[in-house]
């Protein structure tokens, strides 16, 4: 018979337009029989909502983003938490932490994690993080105060622009974790004894709600001015995207080659990638589209030709793990371009399902990109492969059965230990 505890589940902030995978698992959960509740560190800030976060049923309870907005709600969380048997090792825990990592940050996790405690949405009975950076952190702190176990899911960012110290004592806490590259698994495997707690586990993707696309991707060659090939990326315009690059790429094409480029997403990039496009002189063939819903996005992939996204690994170390627009493309027969950086590979191998190239190299880039546009026997021959993959091996049931298992197998193991005790 399957042991189900209620889960309190801690996002950095929920719903967000860029975390659809999260969505995914969390409405996969539900959908198995787990009972959640969302603790979201931020209100959102997208304007918009893709139909699957109305399809999760899960209540959501926002922690005071800044303790200073919510004074009298902080103040309580800490007149209440100081009588707790966890408080004292919460504070020792804190203090530790605080000397290696002097941040407004570390004291906005603590009230965090106080008000979580104190407050405690609807009797949980487990703490799962999802990111092993800041929501981690709050979970952690919670877990030390109320005696409340915790596992976590950690993605991509959050392992990549931690420091070791950070990531090695919390995969000593939690009782579990799984991540979604391989890359990942192996760093945060090196960083404990427990190996054994690190598992790996793909997103994946609803197969359901990007079922097969049953047209045709176009025979268009780049030749004729009147029907240029279409390049589509969706990414927010960050960094590790490696849109600066992309777009040098472009701008190498033969001017004789005829194309036009579609993004969709947002990000605090957006103005300068503008401003780069005109200085290259392609501005006019490309259209930036900005943030849009799941529906409106699966739409561009099927008209599309292309689908192209630079990854690199940013300045502060950030990177993609296996970007899930990469996932979304392949399941719909539009070939990828992109890079050999991460989790990419775990997805595409160049010349098979797709085309790489070495990061932060525009050329480099750009034959792909050439060959492509110009190739559209290749470009159906790559996206048949790379609809296939995805098809075979990233269905996300298979994430939400070994989350299930992995619950489970914790939840037995605390009911056999408190029956024998």
């Amino acid at each position: 018979m399957s042991i189900r505890k209620k889960i309190l589940v801690v996002l950095k902030g929920y719903p967000r337009l860029s975390e659809t995978f999260i969505a995914q698992e969390l409405l996969g959960l539900e959908q198995a029989g787990f009972d959640l509740t969302l603790i979201s560190m931020r209100r959102p800030t997208d304007k918009k909502r893709h139909p699957i976060h109305d399809e999760i049923k899960a209540r959501v309870v926002y922690l005071p983003e800044y303790l200073h907005d919510e004074p009298i709600r902080v103040l309580r969380a800490v007149l209440a938490v100081r009588g707790k048997a966890g408080f004292r090792p919460l504070l020792r825990q804190f203090w530790a932490d605080l000397k290696r990592d002097l941040s407004r940050n570390r004291f906005r996790r603590l009230g965090q994690a106080m008000v979580l405690a104190h407050e405690w949405p609807d009797g949980g009975e487990w703490l799962h993080a999802h990111f092993i950076h800041t929501p981690a952190s709050v979970t952690a702190y919670a877990s030390i105060l109320t005696g409340t176990p915790w596992t976590c899911s950690a993605h991509a960012k959050d392992i990549w622009t931690s420091p070791d110290w950070e990531l090695s004592e919390k995969l000593g806490q939690a009782r579990w974790a799984v991540t979604c590259t391989h890359s990942g698994f192996d760093h945060m495997r090196s960083l404990t004894p427990s190996k054994e707690r690190v598992h790996l586990s793909y997103h994946g993707l609803d197969l359901a709600r990007f079922g097969p696309f049953v047209g045709d991707h176009s025979d268009r060659d780049g030749s004729l001015p009147e029907a240029p090939v279409l390049l589509l990326s969706v990414g927010r315009a960050v960094e590790k995207k490696g849109y600066d690059v992309l777009l040098q790429a472009l701008a190498l094409l033969p001017r004789s080659l005829h194309w036009r480029f579609e993004h969709i997403g947002g990000g605090d990039k957006l103005a300068m990638l503008k401003a780069v496009a005109d200085s290259l002189g392609i501005a006019d063939r490309i259209t930036w589209k900005g943030a849009l819903a799941q529906e409106e996005v699966l739409a561009h992939y099927r008209r599309a030709d292309l689908f192209a996204l630079a990854c690199r690994v940013a300045s502060d170390g950030d990177r993609d793990g296996l970007p899930n627009v990469l996932v979304e493309a392949s399941s719909q027969r539009l070939t990828c371009i992109s890079t050999k950086v991460s989790g990419v590979p775990e997805l595409l191998t160049d010349g098979e399902n797709g085309l790489l190239a070495p990061p932060e190299d525009p050329t480099a880039l750009a034959a792909a990109l050439e060959a492509a546009i110009r190739d559209p026997a290749l470009r159906h021959r790559l996206g048949a492969a790379a609809e296939r993959r995805v098809r075979e091996h990233f269905d996300y049931h298979s994430s939400i059965r070994q989350l299930s298992r992995l619950f489970e197998e914790e939840w037995r193991k605390d009911d056999n230990w408190k029956q024998s005790a």
